[in-house]
């Protein structure tokens, strides 16, 4: 199970959000770049990056930072995600040197645009599912669609995504914990591998989805329980390694 640190990227800065809200920032450092380095340093296995500007416009806005990460530390693969509505923005930043394209929205609006990202980028795209009250939500979390998590992902099997990353926006910056039981209801009713985000607040939450380690979660995203050392990559990653022993 990797752990992956996130950077989430807004006018520039590092920055966390509270349940996806674009007015409720905690700005945490002012040079992304350098926040990438520090998690490398510290051991990250993947990071993962979001474009909130790009998420709220519906078109990428921060290339050239996402461009400076990678190669910054060219051996730690990024996933990133944030307004990437087509097959051109994907490719970009793909060429920049990241490992993993992540789709929200324009999963939701058309899955078919999923699959033929797949046909044309094997092994790279992960499907970005962001819910609250189990229905998906777009738009960077400004809009609640009517399609529940479960039935959508399963829409994605068969395609070829490489992971689906599974956010509950209720817990998301909050620092009260994952919603495991529905991160682990996707992981079993679906058949790609779930990557776990929002929520993550002590050492405590590590703990509890270790004792799920095979139940098909891949991955777990840890943002503002890093930044505000509440929580270390090192000892995230000890748990994991006693349980792959």
């Amino acid at each position: 199970m990797k752990i992956i640190p996130a950077i989430d990227i807004q006018n520039g800065n590092c920055v966390r959000l509270k349940q996806g809200d674009f007015s409720q920032e905690t700005i945490f450092h002012d040079n992304p770049v350098d926040m990438a380095k520090k998690w490398a340093e510290e051991g990250a296995e993947r990071l993962h990056l979001v474009d909130l500007d790009g998420a709220r416009l519906g078109s990428p806005v921060n290339i050239k930072i996402v461009s400076d990460i990678c190669k910054s530390i060219p051996n730690i693969p990024i996933q990133i995600g944030g307004g990437i509505r087509d097959i051109e923005t994907a490719e970009r930043y793909l060429e920049t040197g990241a490992s993993f394209i992540i789709i929200g929205t324009k999963a939701v609006e058309d899955p078919n645009f999923i699959k033929e990202l797949c046909n044309k980028f094997p092994g790279k795209i992960i499907v970005g599912v962001d819910a609250k009250n189990g229905e998906v939500a777009t738009d960077g979390w400004k809009s609640i669609s009517n399609r529940n998590v479960v039935e959508l992902s399963k829409e994605f099997e068969g395609y070829g995504v490489t992971e689906i990353v599974y956010t509950d926006i209720e817990k998301d910056g909050m620092m009260k914990g994952l919603n495991i039981n529905a991160t682990l209801n996707l992981a079993k009713n679906v058949n790609i591998p779930i990557i776990a985000s929002g929520g993550v607040s002590c050492i405590e939450d590590i703990n509890q989805i270790s004792a799920h380690i095979n139940s098909g979660i891949s991955g777990i995203i840890i943002g503002r329980a890093l930044y505000e050392k509440k929580i270390s990559i090192e000892e995230a990653k000890k748990i994991f390694s006693k349980l792959d022993l």
